[in-house]
């Protein structure tokens, strides 16, 4: 490797590394921000929190790459151009491409490891990251009794306390609803004070009442429904509440693992042709429910039990008697229904299947499309940094942002045109990788011939001369 290759990957690979972890970040507190009000209130220790945002960093990866590698290549090449390092390589005769070589075989590099990533890494970040946000989005709510307010969270229980002590422990004004029984508040409990805490282990709510007195309904004792009443007096009421119920239930990854986000490639290639014989199977039954069931022969074929009909029934409707013909015409009417109602079904489910079927083929090209990102933005952000001349987290900033919402929104715009069906799956996953290749091939030829196309002390020239020939 030459001193220059060294330089050129020296001068990419810090920006690279900054950028890349910069925009994984951003994209993961964008996630985090999303689900905040699912995170929140429910006692999740930190270390769920922690496995949670790793997931999600793993499964942001894909999508944070092509930034950060459209980001690093502007600054790198408008720091060069910045510091006249490019002009300096070009005078002495090393054109843009050769100074471009190292850079290009890194990110080659790059988007083959995005790849196999995408294929192999991906799929099981993305089956550990669903399975634990959905249990934690179902999670109860941390317990939190507070004051004047009923507490329903404890199966079969609901709790109010009048007012709480600043030790977080004595409690008073207490009634207790207890509903275990199934049959309605037909136990009550009222107590001035008492105690609230938690056991060493935290399985376990202690609620210890003292000085109150319990209302209990009992069974009618006669045919007339006539309900007794039983109060008790007690100077102490302890009670134990299990709260396992509290605790985070980790489903089975099972549930999940067929999902087309958690597949790999050979795994979605054999699902995609399973579901397109399904599709087909399910097209040819409707088609052959039809032929059997309502054709024109069998509608004219039985008019009364047993009777079999004419066939120039088929052909000359006017030779019919009125109430022939009224027979036929409710029968057509019935049968048109039937038709109308199963089609309807059978639409329904094709339409539910294709668009399964569509979201899985999607899936299958983007293992391929962001690594093929990688290079197309590479290809537009390395001619513009030799363009613009301009290194630094500034204007390098903003057109990578302005370029890459382009993208993004290219990428989801085209995934929806595919899913309803006015795109294949092949046309909507490379829709922005298609319409973005043109510009970087257009970039690059303008940096290769040294263009003004962003240079905008060259606009400033250009308009001070239109001034000048104006004033004259």
């Amino acid at each position: 490797m030459k001193k220059i290759d060294k330089l050129v990957l020296g001068r990419f690979i810090g920006p690279f590394i900054l950028t890349f972890f910069i925009t994984l970040f951003i994209i993961v507190m964008q996630f985090l921000w999303k689900y905040i009000d699912d995170l929140v209130g429910k006692g999740l220790e930190w270390q769920i929190i922690a496995e949670l945002i790793f997931y999600a960093s793993a499964s942001f990866v894909p999508l944070a790459l092509p930034l950060a590698v459209l980001l690093s290549s502007i600054m790198t090449m408008g720091s060069f151009g910045e510091n006249y390092e490019l002009v300096a390589a070009k005078s002495s005769g090393i054109s843009l491409v050769r100074f471009l070589a190292p850079l290009i075989a890194a990110v080659v590099l790059i988007s083959t490891g995005a790849f196999f990533f995408s294929n192999n890494l991906l799929p099981q970040a993305n089956l550990k990251m669903y399975t634990l946000l959905y249990d934690v989005r179902h999670q109860k709510p941390a317990l939190n009794i507070k004051e004047g307010i009923f507490y329903n969270e404890i199966e079969g229980y609901s709790i109010k306390v009048g007012n709480k002590e600043p030790d977080n422990k004595t409690i008073e004004d207490i009634i207790v609803y207890d509903h275990t029984s199934g049959k309605g508040n037909d136990n009550v409990l009222i107590a001035e004070r008492g105690e609230m805490f938690t056991t060493a282990d935290g399985r376990f709510m202690v609620l210890r009442l003292i000085n109150g007195r319990q209302y209990s309904e009992m069974k009618p004792q006669t045919s007339q429904n006539n309900y007794e009443h039983l109060r008790t007096d007690f100077k102490k009421w302890e009670k134990y509440f299990d709260l396992s119920q509290f605790a985070l239930q980790r489903t089975d990854e099972k549930f999940w693992r067929n999902h087309y986000e958690m597949l790999s490639l050979r795994q979605l290639r054999i699902k995609i042709d399973s579901m397109k014989s399904q599709l087909n199977e399910k097209e040819e039954g409707f088609a052959a429910s039809l032929n059997e069931h309502y054709s024109s022969i069998r509608l004219f074929s039985m008019m009364d039990s047993g009777k079999a009909f004419d066939t120039r029934l088929l052909t000359d409707f006017n030779s019919l008697r009125a109430n022939e013909k009224s027979e036929v015409l409710k029968r057509a009417l019935n049968s048109a229904r039937s038709v109308k109602s199963l089609a309807g079904i059978a639409d329904r489910d094709i339409k539910y299947k294709k668009r399964s079927l569509v979201r899985h083929e999607l899936t299958w090209h983007r293992r391929f499309t962001f690594s093929a990102a990688c290079i197309v933005l590479f290809f537009i952000g390395a001619p513009l940094g030799a363009i613009i001349r301009i290194g630094g987290l500034g204007m390098p900033l903003v057109i990578s942002v302005l370029f890459f919402v382009v993208f993004h929104v290219l990428t989801m715009s085209g995934q929806k045109i595919a899913e309803e069906g006015v795109f294949s799956a092949a046309q909507g996953s490379w829709l922005a990788t298609s319409l973005l290749l043109p510009i970087g091939i257009f970039l690059t030829y303008k940096s290769m011939r040294d263009s003004s196309l962003l240079n905008l002390d060259w606009y400033y020239s250009v308009v001070n001369r239109l001034i000048q020939k104006t004033s004259e």
